[in-house]
């Protein structure tokens, strides 16, 4: 009886588990930034490899540092979307317990979204580690400089791209 609730509630794969991944995503992001603010200064760089580097920036805006320069009501109007889109997410886990791409992608979201809202909240910025640098880019970035970014950022990207590739799978089993 117990494993027919679990699997009509999402495989065995609920509320706390999406949650659980989400909160996953936020502590090991708030433990690579706190390594960076403990080891590195404001614009030190650290080179890894010739297009991969370590450095510590400050994100004020968003992606991009859209908005970094603003007068600082960026910092509270990011913050609320963060917890606004958290919301809806755990909304959206409730509503769809079975999907499970679909679950993976917007607790990814979710808990970049998160890490980046703490990060508002101690710092009143987003702290950036990762660099990359590519000669192509140059068009598009000075010098080829991808904008610093961190691991927030990346579980971000990384749902984004999940729930792209669960519409088209969604849309290819309907056809």
């Amino acid at each position: 009886m117990a494993r027919a609730k679990r699997t009509a509630a999402g495989g065995g794969t609920g509320l706390t588990f999406w949650l659980g991944l989400a909160a996953l995503v936020v502590l090991l992001d708030q433990l690579a930034k706190a390594v960076i603010v403990r080891t590195f200064h404001l614009g030190d760089l650290d080179p890894v490899t010739s297009f991969f580097a370590i450095v510590r920036a400050h994100n004020k805006g968003a992606a991009f540092s859209f908005l970094n320069d603003a007068a600082g009501w960026q910092r509270w109007v990011f913050t609320g979307l963060g917890i606004a889109v958290s919301a809806f997410i755990v909304w959206m886990l409730r509503k769809h317990p079975t999907q499970r791409l679909f679950c993976f992608a917007v607790s990814m979201v979710m808990g970049g979204a998160l890490g980046n809202v703490v990060d508002r909240l101690i710092h009143g910025y987003v702290v950036d580690f990762l660099q990359f640098r590519f000669g192509w880019l140059a068009p598009l970035f000075p010098g080829g400089y991808f904008p610093a970014f961190n691991l927030a950022d990346s579980a971000i990207t990384l749902g984004a791209i999940c729930l792209v590739l669960d519409e088209l799978l969604r849309v290819r089993r309907a056809a």
